[in-house]
């Protein structure tokens, strides 16, 4: 019974995994959701990145009747006119299109800025829309290096902007419950939180020769402040995740999420110490750069924190293939994207006897509702209030859930167990703080050095 049990859970957590990691959103509904708003209480947006999770950004606070998009900004014309199109079928007229972003921050008439860049482009273009007077919705992760994460928690907080980050899970009810009942007590003392993500969707990245970029695509632009390299279709668009020029891999990608609601639940932020373990193990090799499967231990006063994932696969924790759990000595309460529920912990009767329950069970409470329409309707909130004190997901969200993903990465390239000085935000060991620092290229400067 407790197997098929297990099962059920499993099959139900990965369903609802699906639907809840998805924001596909049949644009012809938004014509039929939105009322006329004269034109005094518009909120007019700019979205930079349109092919990925910035359209879905978009999407979503266009469910708000306040908000007008009257700009899109890539690199790619055929995206621009892709997006276009969709936006068309909801009744939307064509925004203006813009292949710079800089061209789009000077349009006095935009207030809100959508960032949906790959990492690398994320530091820049936030300060810059920073710097020209709007306000921020940033992907995440926030950056592409810990130096960057420093200077833009600094610009966003002497900025006076509203900048939420899209942390979106800050806002799902079911995650924020779960929260609330870690910080119940109720568990007892947690000893460990482990955060996990086991994708088995993800296929090897199989070699490709370098070539010339697509008709349309300004591939410099593409590249900005990210090294010179010639062009490589596994190293643009949705593959840019998995090499170290542009992000993270899956540490930054789905780390940031779930990580983020482990240091939630335990109240934590800078950990002491951090080592990881990890390599190429699924697929050593494909073109890929990051490691396909990773454990990171970070130590904090009184517990420690466990990230772990691996591609190829789906056989995570507790039959989930992402997820947070937090193990406490009365039980462990297990999250994910599709609900959460608590398991008890029994108190041992002896060998071969039953175990008398520490706490009561709570069965699965499922996911309500899409958190990242309630993600953008806190920020759009905030904007019109000008009140960046009821964010779900400011700066320092972002920055906590950044820094520590990016500390796991640094101490897999060391090999090393590497220790942090809090007084000095750096490592104890120089050669790990060489990693910390942003590497600008092809003439782009860091914000602030200029």
């Amino acid at each position: 019974m407790q197997h098929s049990r297990r099962n059920f859970m499993r099959n139900t957590s990965l369903l609802l995994m699906g639907t809840g990691a998805s924001f596909a959103f049949p644009t012809e509904l938004l014509a039929s959701m939105r009322k006329q708003v004269g034109p005094n209480d518009r909120i007019n947006v700019g979205l930079i990145g349109c092919r990925g999770m910035g359209f879905s950004d978009l999407l979503s606070m266009l469910k708000i009747s306040e908000i007008s998009v009257i700009a899109l900004c890539d690199i790619d014309q055929n995206v621009l006119a892709e997006r276009t199109a969709d936006l068309e079928k909801a009744g939307i007229k064509k925004p203006k299109w813009y292949g710079d972003y800089r061209e789009l921050l000077a349009n006095k008439d935009i207030d809100v800025v959508i960032v949906g860049t790959p990492d690398h482009w994320h530091c820049l273009q936030l300060c810059d829309a920073l710097q020209a007077g709007k306000d921020v919705y940033c992907e995440k992760p926030i950056a592409n290096s810990i130096e960057e994460c420093q200077l833009m928690l600094h610009q966003v907080g002497a900025a006076g902007r509203i900048v939420q980050i899209g942390q979106w899970q800050r806002s799902q009810p079911h995650f924020v419950d779960a929260i609330n009942f870690v910080h119940s007590g109720q568990l007892g003392e947690i000893r460990l939180a482990k955060a996990w993500a086991y994708q088995g969707w993800m296929k090897p990245v199989s070699p490709e020769p370098d070539g010339t970029a697509p008709e349309g695509v300004d591939y410099g632009m593409w590249l900005g402040p990210a090294p010179n390299r010639p062009f490589n279709p596994n190293r643009f668009h949705f593959n840019f995740r998995w090499f170290w020029d542009y992000a993270g891999g899956l540490m930054t990608d789905w780390g940031v999420h779930l990580i983020d609601y482990a240091l939630y639940g335990m109240k934590a932020a800078t950990p002491r110490s951090v080592m990881a373990l990890g390599g190429k193990f699924a697929y050593p090799g494909d073109a890929s750069e990051t490691p396909d499967t990773l454990q990171t231990v970070y130590e904090y006063e009184g517990f420690s924190i466990l990230w772990e994932h691996a591609t190829g696969i789906d056989g995570g924790n507790y039959g989930r293939n992402h997820g947070i759990a937090f193990i406490g000595n009365n039980g462990t309460l297990v999250l994910d994207r599709g609900g959460w529920e608590v398991i008890p912990e029994n108190d041992f009767q002896g060998w071969g006897k039953e175990g008398v329950p520490r706490m009561e069970a709570v069965p699965l409470q499922r996911n309500q509702g899409s958190g990242l329409d309630l993600h953008t309707a806190n920020f759009i909130e905030a904007v019109k209030n000008r009140d960046a004190g009821n964010l779900n997901a400011p700066i320092q969200v972002g920055f906590d859930a950044a820094l520590v993903s990016h500390m796991g990465n640094v101490a897999f390239k060391t090999g090393n167990r590497l220790y942090w000085d809090t007084a000095k935000s750096a490592f104890t060991d120089p050669a790990a703080n060489s990693l910390l620092r942003a590497s600008y290229h092809n003439g782009w400067k860091l914000p602030g050095y200029r």
